[in-house]
């Protein structure tokens, strides 16, 4: 795997800048959006880039806030996101642009794109799935499951496994219904594992650094392996074939 690179494009008058894996060996590549949690592009998604790297994908860490901001405080952070989340086409255009100026590189075989998301980026792949975009399979990663504009019945083509917590307080029950009944009624493929003891971000070292601003946060090692795994068997299944 060679060293991550940027990658620049611009939307709406943004610039936008991601980090990019790249796997060994020539191309084209099937290829991964790794969408952020609330703080922007990191090393969290960097890691999980080049994770995707190793196992044969081109794997990109997107910047859905532009200029490659990355917060260290929710304080900070929070403004960002809910402006983006109450502006939900603005959201979605991001989400697609990112896939369109991805899927135009040639290292990536455009006919097998995937993507993944953390908390805020677990949103964002699934407005990618609802958008009607080809991607294969998208994967959230206790993401929030509301949005602007529900899927359409036969428009969304990306396969969806959604992964979340029953404590989670950002993903309550009745949201996880909703989204069970949006996506049924839409056709779509999608599939969800409930894990009995998750956490809002199991998957992620720093959220147990996070619980004093934001109860429900909370680490989870099993959950973590356990969750990575089921979404590379999905992945495998839906972008690589």
């Amino acid at each position: 795997m060679k060293e991550m690179r940027q990658f620049e494009y611009m939307h709406e008058g943004i610039l936008f800048v991601g980090r990019l894996a790249m796997p060994a060996g020539p191309g084209p590549h099937p290829g991964i959006l790794v969408m952020h949690d609330g703080r922007g592009v990191g090393e969290f998604v960097c890691r999980r880039a080049r994770d995707l790297a190793a196992a044969g994908y081109v794997a990109l860490a997107t910047d859905m806030f532009g200029g490659g901001k990355r917060f260290g405080d929710p304080a900070e952070s929070t403004p960002v996101v809910m402006a983006l989340r109450n502006d939900g086409p603005r959201l979605r255009a991001r989400v697609v642009a990112s896939y369109d100026a991805f899927s135009t590189l040639s290292e990536v075989d455009a006919s097998r794109i995937g993507a993944i998301g953390y908390c805020f980026g677990g949103q964002c792949v699934l407005e990618l799935a609802r958008s009607g975009a080809g991607a294969k399979g998208v994967v959230s990663f206790h993401g929030t499951l509301g949005t602007y504009q529900t899927a359409r019945p036969g428009a969304t083509n990306a396969k969806a496994l959604v992964l979340t917590g029953a404590l989670d307080p950002f993903v309550p029950p009745k949201d996880v219904e909703a989204f069970q009944r949006e996506f049924t009624a839409a056709g779509a493929n999608w599939q969800m594992t409930i894990y009995s003891e998750g956490k809002h971000g199991f998957t992620d070292p720093i959220s147990d650094e996070m619980i004093a601003l934001l109860p429900g946060v909370g680490y989870d090692p099993l959950l973590d392996r356990l969750s990575w795994a089921q979404a590379m068997a999905f992945l495998d299944a839906t972008v690589r074939v």
